[in-house]
């Protein structure tokens, strides 16, 4: 079968479609027919070397951490799920490979029929994700939460999320991105230099919350939070250094216990949602399998609102 992989650290041109063995499904889990899988920005930086201090890639690397597709093997154990389902879900982070046109599936949901297969394929990661940020700042009705750079992957799922669950959002973005920020629920604000006064015009009575899907801005962000612990980054590598925590689940982290628990429980929670018309995932670009890199190429650009799929 199909299947991405790089065996070096560089340029998107290193990332490259080889032909693997297929995986098959054990115990608790589940394999797909994969119909659509997710670009991960994280594996974007990692690819890059960026995060090599962080994670550092074993090559060679299977990408791909969420996917949607078609079952087609049910592992021992599993109940409620049968071949020819309709299902989108994440891989085990030590196995990866969803980039792939085969991938054995440790956490799932039934797709959604409101969503298309790009947004399925968009969803199961990124709803993690913001999840697990949201409930470690214990975001609830009647709060306020920035979230810095609404309109990426994250961000825009962690916008309507916060919003479901009864809070108010104050997303940021660049200005040709704030009506989009308003489709989704949030209250828009351009980031930069100064955000602090525009955040406090918006909300004089300050932020409960700050949810960073950016990086780069800590300093301003714990001002508007008035302390580190109500700020809470997945994209700044420094954190520690501004007594913020990054919120990742990467094996080397749950090895050394610094992980969060992976909020898996979120995609249920997004199936209602969506049933409801509560819950949009925003697709910024689908590129064919084959053409990997270019999405890739496009993703370090960090212009592109929503996430960035593969079709196989």
């Amino acid at each position: 079968m199909r299947a991405v992989q790089f065996s070096e650290y560089g340029p998107p041109a290193v990332v490259r479609v080889v032909e693997v063995e297929e995986p098959h499904a054990g115990p608790g889990e589940i394999r797909i027919a994969v119909r659509v899988s997710g670009l991960s920005t994280g594996e974007v930086a990692i690819r890059s070397g960026a995060m090599r201090d962080l994670v550092p890639a074993r090559f060679p690397w299977r990408t791909g951490f969420d996917a949607a597709g078609v079952v087609d093997e049910v592992g021992e154990g599993i109940t409620g799920v049968a071949s020819g389902d309709e299902v989108f879900g994440m891989t085990s982070s030590v196995t990866r490979g969803a980039n792939a046109d085969h991938v054995v599936l440790v956490s799932w949901a039934p797709k959604p029929p409101a969503w298309s297969w790009e947004e399925a394929g968009a969803a199961a990661g990124n709803v993690e994700t913001a999840t697990r940020v949201l409930d470690r700042l214990a975001v609830r009705p009647g709060h306020t939460v920035l979230v810095q750079g609404a309109a990426g992957a994250v961000g825009t799922l962690a916008v309507q999320l916060a919003a479901a669950r009864g809070a108010r959002v104050i997303g940021t973005a660049s200005e040709r991105n704030h009506e989009f920020l308003r489709s989704l629920g949030a209250e828009p604000v351009t980031y930069g230099p100064g955000l602090a006064d525009r955040v406090s015009v918006l909300a004089p009575d300050g932020v409960d919350a700050v949810f960073d899907c950016a990086g780069g801005s800590l300093p301003e962000l714990v001002k508007i939070a008035g302390s580190p612990d109500r700020v809470v980054t997945i994209a700044d590598m420094t954190a520690a250094s501004h007594g913020v925590h990054l919120s990742h689940g990467t094996p080397e982290a749950e090895a050394g216990g610094n992980a969060d628990p992976l909020a898996v429980h979120g995609l249920d929670l997004a199936v209602g949602l969506a049933a409801r018309g509560k819950l949009r995932v925003p697709v910024a670009a689908a590129f064919p399998l084959e053409e990997v890199a270019a999405a890739h190429e496009l993703s370090e650009g960090k212009h592109a609102p929503g996430r960035i799929v593969l079709v196989h």
